[in-house]
């Protein structure tokens, strides 16, 4: 079992926050930068952080090198994905770590 998340990433940002959501996808600011795969690497680790789920069930499929990104997430079903992210969306001014 598997789903997928899209995201929106702002890297170099003051530090790591989740904003929301911009249409169809989850709005994430990184504080790395866009050079050799850190803000990938930090984002997948922000995420894993925030849905209480391990990073190595995290892989970016698409958009490596820009800024808009598709992961697949291993272990956690679309409904699983949809009630974690709208706990965290509800009351949300912005999640930072």
């Amino acid at each position: 079992m598997f789903c997928h998340l899209k995201v929106l990433l702002s890297p170099r940002a003051r530090a790591n926050s989740l904003v929301g959501r911009q249409g169809e996808e989850l709005k994430i600011k990184i504080a790395a930068p866009p050079v050799e795969g850190a803000a990938n690497e930090a984002l997948v680790k922000f995420l894993a952080g925030l849905l209480n789920h391990s990073r190595l069930h995290f892989n970016i499929v698409a958009g490596q090198r820009g800024r808009r990104k598709l992961l697949r997430i291993e272990d956690l079903t679309e409904q699983e994905l949809r009630d974690r992210l709208e706990q965290l969306l509800n009351g949300l001014k912005e999640v930072r770590s």
